[in-house]
């Protein structure tokens, strides 16, 4: 069966490339500028709008949890919001109400919202 498969494939390139090589040239295509030319503005763009974004944000985000305090009022990815009472390495015990207290780990927290953020002065 494999000896059909391949003589039907080497009989298929002797008929057609000899019939290709001969007779009028045939056009071509775009050199390697004109790919070059292309894709380098593409990867551009993409890097621009897509990528350099993204890393902005993930760095944003790793710097919020870095300074997570005792005392924050956080939102976790959950929807939880809570006040923090006891940061740790990996974990932080959110206290979301009177006597009820959750561990969330340090990655899970979406956004932080300080209670102790200043107030701007009405002069």
């Amino acid at each position: 069966m494999m000896f059909r498969i391949i003589a039907l494939i080497s009989s298929a390139l002797a008929i057609t490339l000899p019939a290709s090589a001969g007779g009028a040239a045939a056009p071509a295509g775009p050199g390697i500028t004109g790919t070059l030319m292309f894709m380098v503005p593409m990867i551009l763009i993409f890097y621009f709008l897509l990528i350099r974004p993204q890393q902005q944000a993930r760095k944003k985000h790793a710097a919020m949890i870095e300074a997570l305090k005792r005392g924050d009022t956080v939102v976790t990815s959950g929807g939880l919001i809570g006040k923090v009472t006891k940061v740790s390495d990996l974990e932080l015990t959110v206290e979301l109400a009177d006597g009820v207290r959750v561990r969330v780990q340090r990655n899970m927290i979406a956004d932080v919202r300080e209670k102790t953020a200043p107030v701007a002065a009405n002069d």
